[in-house]
This record gives structure tokens, sequence and C-alpha cells, in this order.
């Protein structure tokens, strides 16, 4: 019986493809980004701008496809994700291999496993504090909070409503606009 070789971040950096990560050991092709997923991710960056153009140690890196190397076998590469200036002064200009202080996967059709089984696995091990997943079709947010080792639900919001979300409770965030693509809570665009 042969025994099972895991791929390396040195396989995928070796790779021509930009469009792969690598979860478990399998070097796995990105979904391709349907429009409701693209318009979640830019809009999301968008709306935390403020926080990603704010200097000194209050600021954050938010940064849209950031591939971070976890482990050798581990690198997936996040809708979104930041890290606290604090923590990252410069970004690096390779692979991050800093765990980030928040992640945000926009949900796939197909890719579910994914990112509400495999990536929270890995942020847990790698005690990232916090998770989101936006579900575009359902315009649906779910924030997670690391708590004593494991993810918690600590809000769950949807488009017709403004909320401050953690870690950017700091300012109220426009779900009209990150969910339904609508400036302005109670937005009915399908």
């Amino acid at each position: 019986m042969e025994a099972l070789k895991l791929a390396t971040i040195d396989d995928l950096l070796s790779s021509p493809d930009e469009d792969l990560e690598l979860i478990n050991g399998d070097i796995v092709r990105r979904p391709m980004t349907r429009p409701l997923h693209g318009r979640a991710q830019g809009n999301t960056r968008e709306e935390l701008g403020w926080f990603n153009r704010r200097g000194g140690p209050d600021g954050w890196w938010i940064i849209t496809e950031a591939s971070v190397a976890y482990e050798r076998n581990e690198c997936p590469s996040h809708d979104l994700a930041g890290w606290r200036k604090s923590r990252l002064p410069t970004l690096p200009e390779g692979l991050i291999d800093l765990p980030p202080d928040w992640v945000c996967e926009i949900v796939s059709p197909g890719h579910e496993r994914k990112d509400t089984q495999q990536i929270p696995l890995l942020l847990q091990r790698h005690q990232v504090p916090f998770y989101w997943l936006i579900w575009p079709e359902e315009r649906k947010l779910v924030a997670h909070e690391l708590q004593a080792g494991s993810f918690r639900v600590i809000a769950t919001l949807d488009h017709r409503r403004n909320a401050r979300v953690p870690p950017f409770e700091e300012m109220e965030l426009d779900l009209g606009y990150i969910l339904a693509g609508a400036p302005g809570a109670g937005s009915s665009e399908p």
C-alpha cells in the first residue's frame, strides 16, 4: 500500500496556475467567481475601507484573495482577510505566514464544506479571533468569534438592517450595501 503524499506550499508555489490553493494537503482550483460573490466581496472590502485607510497600530490591512501559509500543507486563499497593523506593521511581498485577525469567506455553491467545515477548523488551530461567512444568495452574514478555542456564532444578520459587527464594531456597517448591493438598510434589490 502506497502512502498518501500531501502537497506542500512549495508544490503550490511551483505551479504556473494562480487560481489554486492548498487545502488539507491537496492543491485545488478556486471556484469561479460569480457576480453575487464578487459584489459581496468588493462591497465588504469597500465598507471596511475606513479601517484599511487608518494608519498606525489602530489600523488594519484588509486584503482580498489573501493567500496565507498556515502550515506546510495548508495555504488557502481567503476571499477577505484582515490583520491589525499593530501585529503586521508592513505587508510582506510574498505569502503571509502570520495568521490573520479576521477572515471572511463568501460561500460559493458547491464549496460550502470548505467554507463551513475545513477553513473554520484551520482558523481555530491558529487562533484566528474572528470568522465571517457571507451567503450572497441568502443575503446573510454570520459572524463567529473564537471563544475557549472554538468558534461561536455572535451574530446572524441580513441585508435589512445595519449593525456593528466585531471586530469592526467601532463603525456601523451598511449590510444593505454589503449583502444586497444597495446602500441603506431595507434594500429590496434581488
